[in-house]
């Protein structure tokens, strides 16, 4: 969690010392340090920036999916890639159901919980096969797009012969070099900056979409063409390098086989579908109907536009020269639009600055989805907590985006600007994880039959057994297509699982080095730094926020409810655990950081994100370190400018108590003295409210009666003077006051404790 992604906000934890005379401080001004520890969080983001990440991997499919499934199975190829964009909508309900059970980690950690450790390091191993290959096929694409208009530029303006072969993919290579490396920086410094690019990306890509059908539109209001050729098995041109391993053999003469071959060469259309379980962490509240609204947007625009572009370009591009922009589909599609060539050169230049920008994108979504991966490895003690150091500066996992990057980069120079042999590569890793995870869900329906806020539709109920059938049918069809592509993809299948089974033996030999099968712990880690005061501009908590002290990760009950309750952005919450010192121990010198901030604390607040992250909603952490707890707590809550303090009921005393020992600490505060509402939640719901400091007090209906009758009586006997209800309470007080000014305290209290006494037995009674 706190290293896995870039992520916008700053999270500090701080221990502040100035009101501890026997914690001194080492300099000579005597000026008191702040421990301050960050990691890099989730920024929760809107269903739309959400979307917007997800479709700049999806979308940019568009770009190159449909000419490669067209180069292997020949003009009926749209059709094929509409029924695999139809049947996304079904795989991302099974992303979904996951998301809702909160299996954080998205396959590694569903396939865990459900069929063991060994076989999610193997799906997670394919996992990182198709986010190494995402970043290298779009950033290589984007560059055939690139070299390819600057081809058309010479030819039109007469400046030169067209780009070799050759030199377009020079193009290709050093432009997805330059890509790779300016969003390796971006993640380094967080995803607020590229999530918003990927927003204004989709933006410009929308304009270019709505002008691309409508242009498309007219071309064939104008042309007449035909449709293409229905998708049945006697229309596939299958070539010997669709079928691979296949070829010579009479399984693809069988129509079932045949169309298998067909969708697993049209897979690549809904890759991308993985990143949806990534960004799910960083989903605002309510985090499910907004994981639905982004699923539905990315559906209806995927559908849209990849699906158009595949059936416009066997359409409208004459067959004679639409091989040659199998790789550029999109920019021949622009070039062989009905109008002046003018105006087709100046789109071709929109469409691939348009794609240009969003295959980038995909490059940024590759590394988000692989640093969140492999932090989920790491977390669960398969690699050692040092992939997940934070920076020291912008507190990202940097370690891991350096290699995922390295990777990157390493094959993009191995595939010398080829795009199809990027898309058969990157198809092993694209369905085996979409595979593995319907599998793990399907399991757990099983082995963690509990509710669940969304389900897989299509469930039917026997002799109490519920029997998932749309389920079953989703991960079984993507299992056919995952073992048909294994024996058509010769290259993928060698290249995919040599790096699967290496990449499974070094998860190995790590988690044994790590002792990472002991047990699965998600904790967080922190960079601490020393610095000034405990302010809200410190903790980036505005005033009047609620502060809830923790200190058991197993009793957070109090902060599930704050969570509950409050909106985002309403109000600041600030979690705060108050590390106690012993006044025997604290020597001369004033505690390191890591004294501070142990083990303990570490797991408290791992604990305190989840339960945050879970609910799509924001929270500050703070260290307070204090010789008397609820000293330390009530000094925070002054510095930090609460307003509400949030407690757990103590099994060890009643609520009484504690709001006795937060008024005894409340009046040891400096002058002038705030006011808190205190709330003690207890394990069932229930809570009780207080408030700390001069309030006007909860008056039951018989004080309220006995000061109105005392009113009616003195108002007659002081007439024609003009009382009111407060100047009996007042004259009541001050004759109290007066009593015990007269050295008659005995006798007030004597008084008072036979009426508290006597207020019991009546409640008791009732």
């Amino acid at each position: 969690m706190g290293a896995l992604k870039p992520a916008g906000h700053i999270y500090l934890f701080m221990s502040s010392t100035p009101q501890i005379p026997a914690v001194k401080p080492s300099r000579g001004n005597g000026v008191p340090r702040v421990l301050v520890a960050t990691t890099a969080l989730l920024s929760f983001i809107s269903f739309w920036r959400a979307a917007a990440i997800v479709l700049n991997d999806l979308a940019s499919s568009a770009y190159y999916a449909g000419g490669e499934a067209e180069g292997y199975i020949g003009k009926a190829a749209p059709w094929f890639i509409l029924g695999i964009m139809l049947f996304s909508y079904a795989v991302r309900a099974v992303y979904v159901e996951s998301c809702s059970m909160f299996v954080r980690g998205g396959v590694y950690r569903a396939v865990k919980q459900s069929l063991g450790g060994g076989l999610a390091k193997f799906s997670v191993s394919a996992l990182m096969f198709d986010y190494i290959l995402t970043g290298p096929i779009s950033g290589v694409s984007a560059g055939q797009y690139l070299a390819g208009l600057i081809s058309d530029v010479l030819q039109y303006f007469h400046l030169g012969a067209p780009l070799t072969e050759r030199s377009v993919d020079i193009v290709a290579v050093a432009f997805a070099l330059i890509v790779t490396v300016y969003f390796w920086w971006e993640n380094t410094k967080g995803i607020p900056e590229s999530s918003d690019k990927a927003l204004k990306i989709m933006k410009l890509v929308t304009v270019m979409v709505v002008i691309l059908i409508a242009w498309c539109a007219y071309t064939l209001l104008v042309r007449h063409p035909a449709l293409p050729p229905l998708p049945s098995p006697r229309n596939l041109r299958l070539s010997d390098s669709a079928m691979g391993w296949l070829a010579h053999t009479v399984l693809p003469q069988f129509g079932v086989i045949a169309v298998f071959i067909a969708l697993g060469h049209s897979v690549l259309a809904m890759s991308g579908e993985e990143s949806l379980a990534q960004v799910y962490r960083e989903i605002e509240h309510p985090k499910l109907p907004n994981l639905k609204k982004a699923g539905m947007v990315i559906f209806v625009y995927s559908l849209v536009f990849t699906s158009l572009v595949s059936f416009f370009a066997v359409m409208i591009i004459p067959d004679s020269v639409r091989q040659s922009f199998l790789e550029n589909l999109i920019g021949g599609l622009a070039m062989n639009l009905e109008g002046p060539l003018v105006a087709r050169l100046i789109f071709h230049a929109f469409v691939v600055v348009v794609g240009t920008l969003i295959l980038a994108g995909a490059v940024n979504t590759a590394i988000v989805g692989s640093n969140g991966v492999l932090n989920r490895v790491s977390e669960d003690g398969v690699l050692s907590s040092w992939f997940r150091q934070p920076h020291p500066k912008f507190g990202t996992s940097y370690r891991i985006i350096n290699i995922v990057v390295l990777l990157q980069l390493l094959t993009i120079v191995i595939s010398r600007g080829h795009v199809t042999f990027l898309a058969n590569l990157y198809a092993f890793g694209v369905i085996w994880s979409f595979a593995m995870n319907g599998l793990a869900v399907l399991v757990l329906r099983y082995t963690n039959p509990g509710q669940r806020e969304f389900q897989v539709p299509f469930n039917f109920t026997v002799r109490g057994v519920q029997v998932p059938v749309g389920l079953g049918l989703i991960t079984l069809t993507l299992f056919l297509i995952a073992v048909v592509n294994l024996f058509t993809k010769p290259i993928a299948t060698v290249a995919g699982g040599t790096f699967s089974i290496l990449l499974f033996i070094g998860f190995t030999i790590s988690e044994r080095r790590t002792h990472g099968s002991a047990g699965h712990v998600e904790m967080d880690q922190f960079n601490l730094e020393l610095e000034g005061e405990l302010t809200p501009e410190a903790v980036g908590a505005r005033p009047g926020n609620i502060l809830v002290p923790v200190s058991n990760h197993y009793n957070l009950y109090h902060l599930a409810n704050v969570l509950e309750r409050i909106k985002p952005g309403r109000r600041d919450i600030v979690v705060l655990h108050v590390r106690l010192l012993r006044r025997a121990a604290s020597g001369e010198y004033e505690l390191e950081a890591d004294q501070l901030f142990g083990s303990i604390e570490q797991h408290l607040f791992s604990q305190a994100l989840s339960m945050a992250e879970k609910r799509g909603k924001s929270i500050r952490l703070a260290i307070v370190a204090a010789n008397e707890l609820w000293d330390g707590i009530l000094r925070a809550a002054t510095s930090l400018q609460s307003s509400t303090i949030v407690l757990g009921h103590s099994p060890k005393e009643s609520t009484e108590e504690q709001a006795r020992h937060f008024g005894d600490a409340w009046e040891r505060l400096a002058d002038p003295k705030p006011q808190f509402n205190l709330e003690v939640h207890f394990p069932n719901g229930d809570k009780v409210y207080k408030v700390l400091g001069p309030h006007a007090p909860n008056l039951t209906a018989n004080e309220v009666n006995l000061i109105h009758r005392l009113w009616l009586r003195f108002s007659d006997s002081i007439a024609p003077l003009e009382m009111h209800h407060h100047d009996v309470v007042h004259f009541a007080l001050e004759e109290v006051q007066k009593e015990l000014d007269e050295g008659r305290e005995d006798e007030v209290v004597a008084r008072l404790r036979a009426h508290v006494e006597a207020n019991l037995k009546k409640r008791q009674g009732s």
